[in-house]
């Protein structure tokens, strides 16, 4: 029997405070600016306010990308654009500087820091920062048998609400997160299938990688196949994530449950780290109000778990490479929202005085 119950979060984590997101509201209207004229850019640095509490807004100082990686062992279906057991190539090119998202992380100058949790290859290839907290080495094929183990489970779950206190207790105060994986985009249809009670082929996609008709069908069926395991534990969230998800998309949840309560952002990346929000909303219903939704990844199973959180996507580029990239693209249209409300003007005393002559 586990010792960690993922409802317990629901009593720990509190939502945004509205108080100060009225008060960023009202110091909106004051602002010299007309209410309106940015568009969604006042919504979002109210938002930051109130996960702040703090009016005006500060800047954002010290973001982070924090991606976890790790093996699904269903890509032995050939249901990925890769092969299956070479995820470890797609941190080493994050690693080496040639990735999108450590060429788009470095042209902003935020560090970069990959987890380890479940990749299927020998440690002495990764640095040892990278593969010390590996729980297993990949995830079992969850068409026919379980991902984890139960205290393997527990492990990934915890591995990651660690590292979200590492980040918090560092000063992060925003983090965009993402995932090196591959055969990854399986389960994450798998558990959002289950959590939003549909069919395996409302919610298969093609993947980051891409994949051809052939392969779709081959993931199809995985995925129908994972959907019939992951049906009788729906109850409980440990178990699910046990059943057909991975060491990385438990630790994606226990980091994004433990992020909320160290009221920590969260920019969300693809299906893979929408699904294990969506695991997490399910836990603590209260939970996505602390997260933001990066972009649109035309994955259908993302599309379903961000409308199941009310989160709509910053921005709609057509990026479905994954590993964060397309959020660490919407980074800087928060960091703008929140310069904008920290440091825009209010209005003279005698142009509110003029204005209100006017009514």
């Amino acid at each position: 029997m586990s010792s960690l119950n993922l409802d317990d979060f629901s009593d720990l984590i509190e939502r945004p405070d509205s108080g100060t997101r009225r008060d960023a509201e009202e110091r909106r209207q004051r602002l010299a600016v007309p209410p309106g004229a940015l568009g969604r850019l006042d919504e979002l640095g109210e938002w930051f306010s109130a996960a702040q509490a703090s009016v005006p807004v500060k800047a954002v100082q010290q973001p982070r990308v924090v991606l976890f990686a790790g093996d699904h062992g269903v890509a032995a279906l050939n249901v990925s654009g890769r092969p299956a057991g070479t995820a470890y190539e797609l941190v080493r090119a994050v690693l080496e500087g040639a990735s999108p998202v450590a060429v788009l992380a470095r042209r902003s100058g935020v560090p970069v820091r990959i987890i380890d949790a479940g990749l299927d290859c020998d440690p002495e290839l990764l640095p040892e920062d990278v593969v010390r907290h590996r729980v297993r080495r990949g995830s079992g094929r969850i068409d026919i048998e379980d991902a984890l183990t139960a205290e393997e489970a527990e492990r990934a779950v915890r591995l990651g609400m660690a590292i979200a206190d590492e980040e918090a207790d560092s000063g992060t105060d925003l983090v965009v997160l993402g995932d090196l994986s591959v055969g990854g985009t399986t389960p994450a249809s798998t558990l959002i299938a289950a959590l939003c009670g549909t069919d395996a082929s409302v919610v298969t996609g093609r993947g980051g990688a891409g994949i051809d008709d052939l392969a779709w069908m081959r993931k199809c069926a995985a995925v129908r196949d994972s959907l019939r395991r992951a049906r009788p534990v729906l109850g409980d969230q440990l178990e699910l994530l046990a059943a057909v998800g991975g060491a990385d998309l438990a630790a994606m949840t226990g980091f994004l449950l433990q992020s909320a309560v160290r009221r920590m952002p969260v920019i969300l990346d693809g299906v893979v780290s929408a699904a294990c929000a969506l695991v997490g909303q399910r836990a603590a219903f209260r939970a996505p109000d602390w997260w933001l939704a990066g972009h649109a990844s035309g994955e259908p199973a993302q599309a379903k778990a961000l409308d199941r959180m009310a989160l709509e996507p910053l921005l709609d580029q057509g990026v479905t490479v994954g590993e964060g990239a397309g959020a660490m693209l919407a980074l800087p249209l928060v960091q703008a929202a929140a310069a904008l409300a920290a440091e825009l003007p209010e209005r003279s005393k005698e142009e509110t005085a003029a204005e209100n002559g006017m009514d």
